[in-house]
């Protein structure tokens, strides 16, 4: 069983720590609400006072937190992690802030630890059941070392190098984007043309995006988009995704398209919803 910190106890990262301490490893953890860890302390978790104090005398500390900013101040803001990481740790990153990031921190952290990216591709439900994909990016042997505490949260892929795990996951996110925005285009394109609502999505849940239709259906249905998976954060990574693609050249025409509907409907208030309601703002239709 491995000694952890575990920082970024939000709504993926708590059940994801909760599943470390159901399979045994003992864990420090931290939040910056820290009434948000009062579960995990209440399963034996130890409450650290900031990250550093989270990080001392730890095999690994594991961040999962929202942004690339709140990154920087978890590990080197004041009391951050760097200044209680001990020499030949490892910090495993589960957030989503892209290769970029990550190599900027293996760089400043150079010398004092290893880093690996291990995003995580899943919402609340495959955190809680410990069925998350996580794309592991680091050297084989880390992977090895790691692979069997990273088995509590999820299925463990090793997919390269450091910052090829960020990588992936911006791949993939950028398809579940288009996926949430198609079905949106596509309602409101029904909506225009008198296809009733029920019938649209009936025979959209026979078409090839029917995963999608059948797990966000009863939001449309219902107007109501409890977040999952919220409208801010994919935002954000419909933002990665495209200042990722523009560093290499390659322009992406879809991807820009898709990220001014999100940051279109974050900016009408609808960001703490689930990312699909980003179909009720494509269609001109309340949300809450």
């Amino acid at each position: 069983m491995a000694k952890l910190a575990f920082c970024g106890t939000g709504r993926m990262g708590a059940p994801m720590a909760a599943r470390l301490l159901a399979a045994g490893h003992r864990l420090n953890v931290w939040n910056r609400t820290p009434e948000r860890a009062d579960a995990l302390v209440a399963k034996r978790a130890h409450r650290a006072s900031t990250p550093a104090d989270a990080s001392r005398g730890v095999e690994a500390a594991i961040t999962m937190v929202s942004t690339p900013e709140a990154l920087e101040q978890v590990v080197f803001g004041p009391e951050g992690l760097a200044e209680g990481l001990p020499a030949g740790a490892s910090l495993i990153d589960m957030s989503t802030v892209g290769p970029e990031v990550v190599r900027q921190l293996a760089s400043r952290l150079s010398g004092r630890a290893e880093v690996i990216d291990a995003p995580v591709l899943g919402t609340v439900p495959q955190a809680q059941e410990g069925s998350l994909h996580i794309y592991f990016g680091g050297s084989p042997s880390s992977f090895e070392r790691w692979k069997g505490v990273l088995s509590a949260m999820g299925a463990p892929r090793y997919v390269g190098g450091p910052g090829a795990g960020a990588a992936l996951k911006l791949v993939v996110n950028s398809t579940l984007g288009a996926l949430m925005v198609g079905l949106g285009e596509a309602l409101s394109l029904a909506d225009a043309l008198g296809v009733e609502e029920r019938v649209a999505l009936d025979a959209l849940a026979d078409s090839p995006i029917a995963p999608t239709v059948k797990r966000k259906r009863a939001n449309i249905e219902g107007g109501q988009y409890p977040a999952n998976f919220s409208l801010a954060l994919a935002a954000k990574d419909m933002g990665l995704v495209c200042r990722a693609a523009a560093r290499v050249g390659r322009p992406l025409e879809m991807a820009r398209a898709i990220q001014e509907h999100f940051a279109a409907a974050r900016a009408r208030g609808l960001g703490e919803l689930d990312y699909s309601a980003v179909i009720a703002h494509i269609r001109g239709k309340p949300a809450s």
